[in-house]
């Protein structure tokens, strides 16, 4: 069964995943913490196996992995080709970058809301905002919680 579901070329979204959380892949987890600082005896203990669903889907029902097309977020950490692990059950708030619906199209943005206003802003200044207004058809589809890319 195919389950990725097509985008259109201009979204920022390359392709959406359903999170399948049936197999589970154990990496050895180590005891001791990597010093990002001075390098540290190396301890030869492991604390136990590490399964990446268990840190990274809270939810599998509604956890989708979505693959990012495009630059316009680089300031939040995201790139081009990035996985984002987006959790549809989560209610957006303001702040939280999101996937979403403008005009029958997906983007990743981060939503920025107020009283008076509403806006998807773009986390790279090559990039406008996209100003929400009360004739602006806008669904927010779910919030992105981890990014995963290349070093």
């Amino acid at each position: 069964m195919n389950t990725r579901l097509h985008i259109k070329k201009t979204s920022s979204i390359k392709a959406i995943f359903p999170a399948g959380c049936g197999t589970a892949l154990h990496r050895p987890l180590f005891l001791s913490g990597v010093s990002a600082g001075f390098p540290s005896p190396a301890d030869d203990y492991l604390d136990r196996k590490l399964d990446l669903n268990e840190h990274l889907v809270k939810n599998p029902a509604a956890t989708f992995f979505v693959r990012v097309a495009g630059d316009s977020m680089l300031g939040a950490g995201i790139n081009d080709n990035d996985i984002l692990i987006v959790d549809r059950s989560l209610e957006p708030c303001n702040g939280s970058i999101v996937i979403a619906v403008v005009n029958g199209e997906l983007t990743v943005k981060r939503l920025i809301k107020n009283k008076a206003s509403c806006r998807l802003a773009a986390e790279n200044p090559d990039y406008p905002d996209l100003e929400i207004d009360e004739e602006t058809p806008l669904e927010i589809w779910g919030v992105a919680i981890y990014a995963i890319h290349s070093l």
